[in-house]
């Protein structure tokens, strides 16, 4: 199975790379995050005809989120919406069971600044999706991917010292990422590289994806009874070059299921 997290920032204005990507990979299962599209206006028509049903959480122009799944899958348990989450008028999570597996797809809040009303509300964001991934991985295997806001280690930061007084590293954030890791889920890309960068995402400002000025935010978390089935997890780089992409790369995890 290949499942695959992009935050394409527009879905709209992403729609021709999209359906290259669709084209050139083919994914089981395609996490989306910051459609940016209002319920009315997600192209399920155009992406049904590429061979994808759509599990879409449509807010309008900021967030959005879906889960898009390739034709011959069976679909159920959808969930709209984090429980208890503290932006309940966001489009940030969606979740849909694929063939027994729980699929989520998220846009974890990004928290402007420390001193901002919407950093509190991340750390409350980050509270709430805990609360609900330990729920899911009780009930069964469990995949949750997406942008998360979150670079987990300074290994994931291209300059550290860049980044000190901001979002995105702070303990606050990156102790709850670990507490959802306590609840029986593994880092994917961790998994299969345990050291060195990787990075998911670049300001489009100053050449920096040219430069390697980068953040590790986008990620696979699989639940432990999933991860010995973890073949690879890479970033496609390609779709952060050419026309129009997004900032930021597509992240790739096959990953084999156990029979029983």
């Amino acid at each position: 199975m290949i499942v695959t997290t992009w935050n394409v920032n527009s879905l709209r204005a992403r729609m021709p790379r999209v359906l290259e990507f669709l084209d050139v990979h083919a994914p089981d299962v395609l996490l989306l995050q910051e459609t940016k599209t209002a319920p009315e206006q997600y192209p399920h028509l155009d992406l049904q005809a590429a061979g994808y049903t759509s599990i879409d959480h449509s807010g309008g122009r900021w967030a959005g989120v879906s889960v898009m799944v390739k034709d011959g899958h069976e679909v159920d348990g959808v969930q709209i919406g984090l429980p208890d989450t503290p932006v309940s008028d966001e489009a940030r999570w969606v979740e849909a069971r694929v063939d027994g597996v729980t699929f989520a797809s998220v846009y974890v809040v990004n928290g402007r600044t420390l001193d901002d009303p919407m950093f509190p509300l991340k750390l409350d964001f980050l509270d709430a999706m805990t609360d609900r991934l330990r729920d899911l991985v009780a009930a069964g295997p469990t995949i949750v991917g997406g942008d998360f806001n979150i670079a987990p280690t300074d290994e994931d930061v291209w300059d550290p010292a860049a980044f000190v007084g901001g979002t995105h590293v702070t303990d606050h954030e990156r102790s709850r990422l670990s507490g959802m890791l306590d609840v029986g889920m593994v880092d994917a890309f961790r998994v299969c590289t345990p050291e060195g960068a990787g990075y998911t995402w670049w300001d489009y400002r100053a050449g920096n994806f040219h430069k390697g000025f980068g953040l590790r935010i986008d990620l696979f978390l699989v639940s432990k009874d999933l991860a010995d089935g973890i073949n690879s997890c890479a970033i496609d780089r390609d779709f952060r070059k050419g026309t129009k992409p997004s900032d930021h790369a597509p992240l790739l995890l096959d990953l084999t299921r156990s029979a029983t």
